[in-house]
């Protein structure tokens, strides 16, 4: 069955985000739009009419990877199973960060000091998003009276500390060693468990 338009803008979008997801990592920020085009399989006009600019694709590459971070707090029935939910959510953010794919972090911060709006955006919309995702979740435990968090951010902060560790930095430094499925679903699951445990009323 053939797609429909808005079928097709979608499958170029996803096309083009994932080529742009290897290109940057592959040669940096000054990628040239033309090579994105080439390995999504568009021409450089699409991507741009998708995007706009190549800030505006870093932005939407940023958000793909935090909607996956995040979807475990907004799946349904999420909010009356904390501890599973939170494990969910920790189970994606290692799942990011064990991805090879994470140069595109590393680039970023390579040109920090020449593009620092682009990496506060990269930040604002990554990063600080998916952790103020997590606050709003606590946010709602607490007023349905499943946790006792005082400070929500904070907290999100912590269990992002607990889950990531040393990860984060080692994955940047491409240090980190692959975890493999199980050893995510451990890891995960004790720092909900721990989490739960030091929040629950």
């Amino acid at each position: 069955m053939p797609r429909l338009v808005g079928q097709i803008d979608v499958v170029k979008g996803e096309a083009i985000l994932d080529a742009a997801s290897v290109v940057l990592g592959e040669r940096g920020l000054s990628a040239p739009m033309a090579e994105i085009a080439r390995r999504a399989g568009v021409s450089k006009q699409t991507v741009y009419n998708h995007y706009g600019c190549k800030t505006e694709l870093i932005r939407a590459l940023v958000e793909r990877r935090v909607a996956t971070i995040v979807a475990p707090l907004r799946a349904r029935g999420a909010e009356e199973r904390p501890e599973e939910t939170l494990a969910a959510y920790a189970r994606t953010l290692l799942t990011v960060v064990n991805n090879k794919n994470y140069a595109l972090m590393r680039v970023t911060i390579q040109s920090a000091s020449e593009m620092p709006d682009l990496a506060r955006e990269v930040f604002e919309s990554g990063p600080k998003h998916s952790r103020t995702e997590l606050a709003r979740f606590l946010e709602i435990e607490t007023s349905a009276g499943r946790l006792a968090v005082a400070n929500p951010m904070q907290a999100a902060e912590f269990f992002g500390g607990m889950v990531l560790g040393h990860r984060q930095t080692k994955a940047l430094l491409n240090l980190a060693p692959e975890l493999n499925d199980a050893e995510i679903d451990v890891i995960a699951a004790e720092a909900a468990r721990v989490f739960i445990r030091a929040y629950k009323i």
